[in-house]
């Protein structure tokens, strides 16, 4: 369906948008700009929304504000929020009543009139599509940047060109309901995550495989051979499946042979780079550019890739230099999440880093986290409610050699001791290995904030 065909198609019928925050709003204006009868939904009382309240009704829009804000949903068509599970029983008994669930994001698969390219994983899923997209970019591409990064796609369908590309990272909780793939996949590895929200690893598993299983045979879905579950996931793709490796060399897709970074497809191969190209430090950026190469592999060109990787410094939060002061350099790391992303963070720097770490607890283990923190940490800085489970992996370890754990109670609190602490050639870094919710809406926020109390330092 085309986009205007589906705006058309809303004119007669109710919507129900849930969620009044930054990245529904453009959404809620698109809907309403076309005359269609809206009604936003958010547990947020009109004091807390501030003048966007008064902003939506000056538009048309109906509000349905606080504790109840989900109750008796009747609109025809209902776009949940990406954070919000589809089998809450008020959305359950609304499509039982006939209302049509979805989302942004679905609705955007659905009308988009360009190529997709989109990536998941549970670590380097950011990076990932940041260099996807800027490589497309380099080649001469027009690019939109969405899902999980970059800003709402939906309501700027009508101005993209076939010609385009759409590159999208997706979350779990964006792909379960998902009835559509992409024409490009990515799928940078799996391990377990968001069992917070998640009922278990397996619920995750398949909401992150409908990245891939409704592609057609001409579609693409590349894996990471590296990791158990991206593997098998291989041989089920619908369409042409190509991996990306460090330790093996797939028939088809992208690998590293010593440090030369090769591409191979049907028995030819080609060298596009060695790791000495790729300015981000860490390998688990040679694994990002990997998967990189193998979804943009004949729409961009091995010298711009070569340039760029040359160039590119990173994306912001990840691994990120804020400043040097008094030869001590502080990073920002707040988009690491999960254990798995700290622990890549860590293994980038030869040196043992000071690090500050916790925030809200995702439900996952840590005890792979504390025998790493042991081998790169000289000082942890603890807090947020995983201080006590971050604590715990470090001392149970079978390597723990009684490194220093200090809990605190902000980030105030850290830098002070972290700044106390440092001498010439340390490194801080903030790597939470947990979600900001306890503190911040997000790891950005988070980041942010960390960045503005370092750069505060006289």
């Amino acid at each position: 369906m085309k986009f205007e065909e589906y705006l058309v198609s809303l004119q007669n019928k109710t919507v129900a948008v849930i969620g009044i925050g930054v990245s529904n709003q453009p959404l809620l204006r698109l809907l309403l700009s076309r005359g269609i009868s809206v009604t936003a939904c958010d547990k947020k009382s009109r004091e807390a929304l501030g003048a966007v309240a008064e902003q939506l009704e000056a538009l048309g829009c109906r509000l349905r504000l606080g504790e109840d804000y989900l109750k008796d949903l009747t609109e025809d068509v209902i776009f949940r929020t990406p954070g919000m599970r589809p089998d809450l029983p008020e959305l359950t008994e609304a499509v039982a009543r006939g209302s049509v669930l979805t989302s942004e994001m679905e609705v955007f698969l659905e009308v988009c009139p360009c190529p997709i390219v989109a990536v998941t994983g549970s670590d380097g899923k950011t990076t990932t599509t940041t260099i996807i997209s800027e490589l497309l970019k380099r080649a001469g591409k027009t690019v939109h940047v969405g899902g999980n990064i970059g800003h709402p796609l939906l309501a700027e369908t009508g101005s993209m060109q076939p010609d385009d590309m759409a590159v999208l990272e997706l979350s779990s909780f964006q792909l379960m309901t998902m009835t559509r793939s992409p024409h490009i996949a990515v799928i940078t590895n799996l391990a377990p995550n968001h069992l917070d929200v998640h009922k278990d690893f397996q619920e995750y598993i398949d909401a992150k495989e409908n990245i891939f299983t409704h592609q057609m045979a001409e579609d693409v879905a590349v894996f990471n051979a590296d990791n158990l579950y991206t593997a098998e996931e291989a041989g089920r793709a619908v369409g042409r499946a190509r991996q990306f490796s460090r330790r093996t060399e797939p028939e088809d897709g992208v690998f590293l042979r010593g440090d030369a970074i090769i591409a191979r497809h049907d028995g030819r191969e080609r060298q596009i780079m060695t790791t000495a190209d790729i300015k981000l430090p860490g390998v688990h950026n040679v694994e990002n550019y990997l998967a990189a190469i193998a979804a943009v592999d004949g729409m961009v060109s091995d010298e711009t890739i070569r340039d760029f990787a040359r160039e590119f410094g990173g994306v912001e939060h990840r691994i990120e230099l804020i400043r040097t002061r008094k030869g001590v350099r502080w990073y920002n790391d707040s988009i690491a999440s999960s254990p798995s992303r700290t622990i890549a963070g860590l293994k980038s720097f030869k040196e043992k880093v000071i690090l500050i770490a916790g925030g809200k607890d995702k439900g996952i283990s840590y005890d792979d986290l504390g025998p790493v923190v042991n081998d790169h940490v000289k000082l942890l800085l603890l807090c947020g409610a995983t201080a006590g489970v971050i604590r715990r992996s470090v001392e149970q370890a079978d390597n723990y050699n009684g490194l220093e754990i200090i809990d605190v109670k902000d980030y105030h609190e850290a830098v002070s001791i972290a700044d106390s602490r440092a001498v010439e050639d340390d490194l801080v870094i903030l790597s939470p290995a947990s979600t900001s919710f306890d503190r911040f809406a997000n790891f950005m926020e988070r980041g942010r904030a960390f960045k503005d109390i370092v750069n505060q330092l006289p």
